[in-house]
């Protein structure tokens, strides 16, 4: 992938993105009981309407991919974040629900 980000990415994109070992945050936007029941390891969860304070928890240094349960939230933050200046940010199209159908159905998709 270059360093245009696209507004989203498949699951299948993230997943080989994973694979190559590819610098980047993933950004979990769900509320926290969403969380409880399916994430994926490694993500950073900051629910979606406590982003605008702790927007500097978020790194600067690589990429942004959000996910969030069905693609529409985190859309609306990729969106968001673009307009703060995160260039390099993108929606995981689908979310959580996309990955566990078609990446690993271990994490569930509540």
């Amino acid at each position: 992938m270059s360093d245009d980000w696209p507004i989203e990415m498949s699951v299948s994109e993230y997943d080989a993105l994973r694979r190559e070992g590819r610098s980047h945050c993933l950004l979990d936007v769900r509320e926290p009981a969403e969380v409880a029941a399916s994430r994926i390891e490694g993500s950073l969860h900051i629910p979606m309407r406590s982003l605008p304070e702790r927007l500097a928890e978020l790194p600067d240094d690589q990429p942004i991919v959000v996910m969030c349960h069905l693609g529409g939230r985190s859309l609306q933050v990729v969106q968001w974040l673009r307009t703060q200046g995160r260039d390099q940010t993108t929606s995981l199209a689908g979310g959580i629900a996309a990955w566990a159908q078609e990446i690993d159905p271990s994490v569930g998709a509540a």
